[in-house]
């Protein structure tokens, strides 16, 4: 026997010094048992072989019993173990199927999915939307947050201004202690704190015309927050050029303003309801003429809630309508807007019959 086991052994030692697998060694040492005790069954008693092998088939019965009894014992409590390891380190986010929810995701935006305008359909437009904004000022900021909020996958936002002490009474996303940080920046931090599901995509500079088409052709839908007409007409102009829709707001003192821009689907462009920059001291901005803090959340507000009727197909949304809002007197008015026929910026791409 002591022969049998010091083979069994040097077998063992062997596959371990050449890396075979646990399995082989022990497929080894299985023929090596089933060997044995073929020689003990077929060779009569007394035989030399019998006797180097230990002489007695119940011995060797007896040993392998044990070492199945050992074996099963050892394998159970190994499953046991890793059962019990499995639910210790089991993460809240299990991997999930791609294009399906995640059980957090999924309560996160039950109150969309509830509607039957958005539904799980219109949820998942929103995740695979891309949105870019220009500005993340007083506008800015409600779009930004809203759209982080609402699941919108990817978001840009291009700025080039830093937050400053001023800003804070109406640019809610910044906050008091990352004055001086880039507003992209900043906004980012608030965005992803907001919802760890979505991308966002920060561009610290301004929107330039060597850029500003490279840009928004990555994108599904542009929102224009800006307070300045150089910057919404090259946003106007780049937009047509890509065919993608555009939402623009413009605010100041008590009274707003927003539209859906959009001539590749039969609606105006911004410069065919705004031709012509009016004179500067008929639009101030808001440092000169000042704003009631609560304004720019209000529309940006609306530019937010367009975004997503636009995004999911849910409503009616404003191409083709100017909406007014007038703060200090608690009115809001639509009026139609029309493309124009010579609009310079527009009137080559627009569909069939439109204006």
């Amino acid at each position: 026997m002591l022969f049998v086991l010091f083979l069994a052994a040097a077998i063992w030692g062997l596959g371990h010094l050449m890396g075979a697998p646990v399995r082989q060694r022990l497929i080894m040492l299985a023929g090596l048992y089933a060997a044995v005790l073929l020689v003990h069954l077929a060779l009569p008693e007394g035989a030399p072989l019998r006797a180097a092998t230990g002489g007695s088939v119940e011995s060797w019965l007896v040993l392998g019993g044990a070492v199945l009894l050992v074996g099963g014992y050892t394998a159970g409590l190994r499953q046991l173990r890793r059962r019990a390891a499995g639910k210790g380190t089991r993460t809240s986010e299990p991997e999930r199927p791609a294009g399906s929810f995640s059980p957090s995701e999924l309560e996160r935006y039950a109150r969309h999915i509830m509607l039957r305008e958005i539904g799980g359909t219109g949820q998942r437009k929103l995740r695979d939307a891309r949105v870019l904004v220009i500005g993340a000022g007083g506008l800015g900021s409600p779009v930004l947050l809203y759209l982080a909020a609402a699941g919108v996958g990817t978001i840009g936002v291009i700025d080039a201004d830093t937050v400053d002490n001023s800003n804070l009474q109406r640019q809610v996303i910044h906050t008091d202690d990352r004055i001086g940080m880039p507003k992209v920046f900043s906004a980012q931090a608030a965005m992803e704190a907001l919802n760890p599901h979505i991308q966002v995509r920060p561009y610290h500079r301004r929107l330039e015309p060597e850029i500003a088409e490279a840009l928004f052709a990555d994108y599904d839908l542009i929102l224009d927050g800006t307070d300045n007409f150089d910057t919404r007409y090259l946003a106007n102009r780049s937009a047509v050029a890509t065919a993608k829709p555009l939402i623009a707001a413009a605010i100041t003192q008590w009274e707003g303003q927003i539209s859906l821009y959009d001539p590749a689907r039969g609606g105006p462009c911004f410069e065919c309801v705004f031709p012509e920059r009016p004179a500067p001291e008929l639009v101030p901005s808001c440092a000169e003429a000042g704003v009631v803090a609560p304004l720019p959340g209000i529309l940006g507000s609306m530019m937010a809630t367009e975004a997503i009727k636009a995004l999911t197909g849910a409503g009616e949304g404003l191409r083709g309508r100017l909406m007014i809002h007038d703060a200090l007197y608690a009115e809001a008015r639509v009026i139609a807007v029309r493309p124009r026929p010579e609009c310079p910026v527009c009137a080559g791409v627009r569909p069939a019959g439109a204006g």
